[in-house]
């Protein structure tokens, strides 16, 4: 991961694709067997997609990953967190022009993974991907919207997001396992639809094990290389299943100085604002038996003596 962060590899655009295999001649969101993932959700979502976008001039990419509730045929609402699509929609919004973007379903997993990278804004992820997977990325032009899509995707939706139309996005299950709230959120409105002749619909259960290692890992990989220049040796990183594999972190770490622990957790929280709670541990303890780490606080931990006094 650290060496594709730092030595992207521009992936090819080919002509065609197995996603094109058939091209809807109307858009209707109802075929898509999009799931209705918890009793409360707002309505069925899109969860496994990855969006591509870029800036008017071409010099900004963007690959990410939002959560897409389904309004109607033709109409989605789309979660955006104030990261790097929301810049590139922010400028829309003040070119005055919907934002192209690119919906993929169904893409190699190492597409996810560069998509989840908390990466400069500027770099393009699908270039992440590609070093990931040995330059061994396709990719196509949309034919409706500016924006590019992986040739062997199951699925693409091809939309604008509106710089005017806002609707009620949620409530919807979060990474927690619990319910988030419901916000104003811009509608993406669905242009053409193209797909593998038999596809398969890849559906993410949120606050599921795929959803915690997507987010959770290429975090684990930040916190990694901060820490890594505090201390010599770093042996290995969790963000625990009980912290819903983003707000907790368990790191093994090889100590020199008394004061190398304290650092790597100052590290830590630096390289990730998420965090609430983190741990530190020597070599010898798993970071991911959490049985072994409570007993390693039980058994090397010593709280500070109380000062006597007087009174």
């Amino acid at each position: 991961m650290t060496d594709a962060w730092r030595s992207p590899s521009k992936a090819k655009t080919v002509t065609n694709g197995t996603v094109k295999e058939c091209r809807e001649k109307t858009v209707d969101l109802a075929k898509i067997p999009v799931l209705m993932h918890f009793e409360k959700d707002a309505g069925p979502y899109i969860t496994s997609a990855v969006v591509h976008a870029r800036s008017a001039d071409g010099k900004i990419e963007n690959l990410s990953i939002h959560r897409l509730q389904v309004l109607d045929k033709k109409r989605l609402a789309i979660r955006l967190v104030p990261r790097h699509l929301f810049k590139l929609w922010r400028k829309a919004k003040e070119d005055g022009k919907d934002l192209d973007i690119a919906i993929s379903i169904g893409v190699h997993p190492a597409v996810l993974l560069a998509a989840s990278s908390p990466v400069p804004f500027g770099l393009n992820e699908y270039d992440v991907a590609n070093a990931l997977m040995n330059d061994r990325l396709k990719l196509i032009e949309c034919e409706h919207v500016d924006a590019k899509a992986p040739a062997d995707a199951e699925l693409v939706l091809e939309g604008r997001i509106s710089i005017t139309e806002e609707v009620a996005e949620g409530p919807f299950v979060d990474i927690t396992g619990t319910y988030d709230v419901q916000r104003k959120q811009p509608v993406v409105k669905i242009l053409g639809v193209t797909h593998r002749e038999d596809y398969f619909y890849h559906a993410l259960l949120s606050s599921g094990a795929e959803h915690m290692l997507l987010m959770g890992l290429p975090h684990e990989v930040l916190i990694w290389q901060t820490v890594s220049k505090v201390v010599p040796k770093v042996h290995a990183i969790n963000l625990s299943r009980g912290g819903s594999g983003w707000l907790h972190a368990i790191i093994s770490v090889e100590k020199q100085l008394e004061g190398d622990c304290k650092n790597v957790l100052l590290g830590a929280f630096a390289a990730h604002p998420s965090l609430k709670h983190a741990v530190v541990v020597d070599s010898d303890i798993d970071v991911f038996d959490v049985s072994d780490v409570e007993w390693a606080i039980a058994t090397r931990f010593s709280r500070a003596q109380r000062p006597h006094s007087n009174k």
